[in-house]
């Protein structure tokens, strides 16, 4: 879009580009094509752009892919848009705060990539929305003011160096690919802006429990001159801990990496387990195939001649009627990586599946004395593992807090939000989660009229 064009489009839809909200409209085509063709666009593609303005990204991604969403916060400017992609209905126009929006839809969409041209005003809070895990995106490319960028991206001992650095880093890797001058915007701001493309860490970084790191994090850097053993908890011995990972007594936040603020999580996590696997020598009851006891066997023997077995799938729901799932660990011998059940877990040799399923939400959520309840029987057959899977639920009191190593992310999801999702990603999650769901709505149809 030229800038006469632009002037065009403004007036049509009674714009003023506005300071407040960071209204400063891309008008080099070469440029604007340039970002585009970093996503490596697909025809399977979703492309969500959040802040579209006048459709200078847009239109250079309409046609070249199944689905497009645009998050625009200007009424105006979504009519215009709106108006403007009347005829393509792989189209769809958002009028909403992208700060604000929920962002769970989108794991309903195959291959979902993230762009946008950030407005200086709301960058940091969309990123952190957008772009905090879990996260739907399988690859971002954004443009920020230069300043952001330089922060996100920074290196230990440096001033940009801090919680935005950390946190962003901690979930994505992050490139600088192009500097855009303000001659290539009108209005034209009064710094450059980056384009900086953005990947999912894969296994880099060893597995930890993220909120606690992002609360050590906030607190290392609240006073960020002071030494970090002055900002972290009472009931962390640093004397110990710093000469155990080799730091400095007197270590600032700002003086450690992203790997030595990782290892310190795991270091102070009081629920961390080792990575030891998953117990093969635990012992399980077998069963035949109308689940009557036939004895016992290990787990890892089980698993490898695929004898039939009891287990336990618990549906943990909010007061608002959201039911809690986990994305399984990528240390996982089973599924890693893929989305399941609130709680899940085999029962063992002697117990019985009602108290199989206290203990798992204790053990997997940190939930104790809750009231569960039995909703649905599956046999077993492939899907399950060869398991005879009882399915309960619990309504949760209290706050849900789960071993890293067991469990990568959690989520609450509303049920149409899973359910979508489920129909249009079911490779997404664990075969059991998937045929505890069909049960699920056979027992609460109403839920999904």
């Amino acid at each position: 879009m030229t800038a006469t064009e632009l002037k065009e489009v403004l007036d049509e839809a009674g714009v003023v580009p506005s300071k407040r909200l960071g209204q400063n409209f891309l008008v080099d085509q070469n440029t604007a094509e340039w970002i585009v063709n970093q996503l490596n666009l697909e025809p399977d593609d979703t492309i969500v752009e959040v802040g579209p303005g006048t459709g200078a990204l847009t239109e250079h991604v309409v046609g070249k892919v199944a689905k497009v969403i645009l998050v625009e916060y200007d009424r105006r400017l979504a009519e215009y848009l709106t108006k403007r992609y009347a005829d393509r209905p792989e189209v769809t126009v958002i009028n909403h705060d992208a700060v604000r929006l929920d962002i769970r839809p989108f794991f309903a969409h195959k291959r979902v990539k993230l762009l946008g041209n950030l407005p200086y005003s709301a960058g940091g809070a969309i990123l952190r929305n957008f772009l905090k895990g879990p996260s739907p995106f399988q690859r971002a490319v954004l443009m920020l003011q230069k300043e952001m960028v330089d922060r996100i991206l920074a290196g230990p001992r440096c001033k940009d160096y801090g919680v935005l650095t950390l946190r962003m880093q901690c979930e994505w890797q992050g490139e600088p690919v192009k500097l855009v001058p303000p001659s290539c915007f009108i209005p034209r701001p009064l710094v450059d802006s980056t384009v900086m493309t953005l990947e999912p860490r894969q296994a880099e970084l060893p597995v930890h429990d993220r909120r606690l790191f992002d609360e050590l994090v906030r607190r290392g850097f609240a006073q960020r001159r002071k030494q970090l053993r002055k900002n972290l908890p009472a009931d962390i011995d640093w004397n110990v801990v710093s000469e155990k990972l080799g730091l400095l007594p007197t270590a600032r936040a700002e003086e450690l990496s992203l790997e030595e603020w990782v290892a310190l999580t795991r270091e102070v996590d009081p629920f961390f387990e080792k990575e030891e696997g998953q117990g093969d020598d635990e012992m399980l009851t077998v069963v035949d195939k109308d689940d009557n006891v036939i004895g016992t066997e290990r787990r890892d023997v089980i698993h490898r001649d695929d004898l039939t077995h009891r287990a336990v799938h618990i549906f943990a729901l909010s007061q608002a009627g959201e039911i809690f799932l986990q994305k399984r660990s990528r240390l996982k011998d089973k599924c890693p990586g893929l989305w399941d059940s609130s709680a899940a877990g085999h029962v063992d040799a002697g117990e019985e599946y009602h108290a199989c399923a206290v203990r798992e939400l204790e053990e997997e959520l940190g939930l104790t004395d809750h009231d569960v309840r039995e909703v649905g029987k599956l046999g077993a057959h492939a899907n399950t593992g060869w398991e005879h899977v009882r399915l309960y639920a619990t309504l949760t009191q209290g706050k849900v807090r789960f071993p890293c190593v067991e469990i990568e992310y959690g989520q609450w999801f509303t049920m149409p939000q899973i359910e979508a999702w489920v129909t249009a990603v079911p490779e997404d999650f664990a075969p059991g989660f998937l045929s505890c769901w069909k049960v699920w709505k056979e027992v609460n149809p109403a839920r999904f009229e």
